[in-house]
């Protein structure tokens, strides 16, 4: 009873000592056990901040599971990977120091199976497409930007390699689209957003990498769909619903449905298990 009276003080303390907006959109724990905590970020959110005034996914943490924060990190809990501040969909939370250093040796052998799924401009011709190109900073960019190695600013370019097929065909505000489900193989700084934009297909509603003319859209459509973590502590294998089903999304309008996503992913994989380990580096 004093560990609910307690986990109540602190909430509502949080809220009424809250020095910032709430976003339009909460986060939500989709899975949890004594070893994670996955959970479903909206978009237009960041992970953590050094800012007090920005509400992160970080604050929603602590201002929900105070009695699970540790005080000894600097934010509070273990963030072993990220999401864009755009991007929504699934992170994973370790709960303890040592889940926390098995799954982050699972991100970085490259054994963990993301998924993502988004809508782009433009119209696929290609029912799948594998892109290899090496990302890197972009020299002199207003904003911190990404850019493949073609481009004359790129600096310290790493290799980079996704895999995206398509799903559906159809009209995203009254514009041509393309909804794909993605695997990247490696996990560079912007890379779908990088390598979408390399293909000419810019994912909707992304604002950099359309050349800031990507303006209309209420979020950029790039969401973590699915998370494979294979590991001896618990191997989990989780999925949220698809936000941009045409059912649910007013802004996707579906002629044409080429696959199921169950079908994309088998695909995906057999395109991973293909090129094998080569990318790991």
């Amino acid at each position: 009873m004093f560990t609910i009276f307690l986990y109540m003080y602190h909430s509502l303390a949080a809220i009424f000592n809250r020095k910032y907006p709430l976003p339009i959109a909460l986060p939500n724990v989709i899975y949890e056990s004594a070893h994670f905590k996955f959970v479903n970020k909206p978009p237009d959110m960041r992970i953590n901040s050094n800012n007090p005034s920005h509400y992160t996914l970080q604050t929603y943490l602590l201002e929900t599971y105070p009695q699970q924060s540790n005080a000894k990190l600097y934010h509070n809990f273990y963030f072993v990977h990220r999401l864009d501040y755009a991007t929504s969909g699934i992170i994973c939370i370790p709960m303890t120091k040592h889940a926390c250093k098995v799954i982050s040796e699972v991100f970085q052998s490259r054994r963990a199976e993301k998924y993502y799924i988004a809508i782009v401009r433009g119209i696929l011709s290609q029912r799948i497409i594998v892109v290899q190109r090496a990302i890197g900073e972009e020299i002199d960019a207003e904003a911190q930007k990404m850019c493949t190695e073609d481009n004359i600013k790129c600096r310290n370019a790493r290799n980079a390699t996704t895999i995206l097929t398509v799903l559906e065909n159809g009209v995203c505000g009254n514009y041509p689209g393309t909804k794909v489900l993605i695997r990247p193989i490696t996990g560079r700084r912007h890379q779908i957003r990088v390598h979408c934009a390399f293909l000419g297909h810019t994912i909707v509603g992304d604002y950099t990498y359309s050349n800031k003319r990507d303006v209309l859209p209420p979020r950029m459509f790039l969401h973590s769909l699915r998370l494979v973590l294979p590991n001896d502590v618990e191997s989990v294998d989780l999925q949220t619903e698809d936000p941009f089903d045409e059912a649910t999304c007013a802004n996707w309008t579906v002629h044409n449905r080429h696959q199921t996503i169950e079908e994309a992913y088998d695909l995906l994989g057999q395109y991973a298990n293909r090129l094998g380990t080569e990318q790991v580096s």
